[in-house]
């Protein structure tokens, strides 16, 4: 059996905060703003595989009302929800990651982040595949108000 996923996060950008996208610290001058490091990319993917899986969203299994997720690292959630798919018996079949944000250029990190991605996700990088997109200046990215991110997830039933 072959289940897809869909997901789709977004969080403002702030300073003070450091820019964590993928599981990767990227240099610039605001950060996204959330309960947790608010990796928009991984947040994306999470809830990706917790609706291919029939489980809900991020926000039921990681409320940001639970202190114990306060500032949480987003590779040891999406790592947790990996766990949920192993155990009723899925792999990963792919992955298709969109990041938009107006800056900064993320291209050169895109590489790094698949790799995270893929040992999280215990996939070869070949399955992942994360491309990042400006939006011409239009809406809240555009404006360099936020960043969003949609993710697509085929599972693979190993039963």
């Amino acid at each position: 059996m072959i289940r897809i996923g869909q997901g789709y996060d977004v969080h403002a950008l702030v300073e003070g905060r450091s820019l964590i996208l993928g599981g990767v610290n990227i240099p610039h001058e605001k950060g996204l703003l959330g309960h947790s490091d608010a990796d928009v990319l991984l947040h994306a993917i999470a809830d990706a595989i917790l609706g291919a899986l029939s489980l809900g969203d991020i926000g039921k299994h990681f409320p940001d009302t639970d202190p114990a997720y306060k500032d949480a690292d987003s590779k040891k959630l999406l790592a947790k929800v990996w766990e949920l798919a192993k155990e009723r018996g899925y792999s990963l079949g792919n992955l298709d990651a969109t990041i938009m944000a107006q800056k900064p250029k993320l291209l050169p990190y895109i590489p790094q982040m698949v790799e995270r991605i893929a040992a999280i996700l215990e996939a070869d990088s070949n399955q992942i595949n994360v491309k990042a997109t400006t939006t011409e200046r239009l809406g809240f990215v555009g404006r360099e108000e936020g960043m969003a991110a949609l993710a697509v997830v085929s599972l693979i039933s190993k039963k």
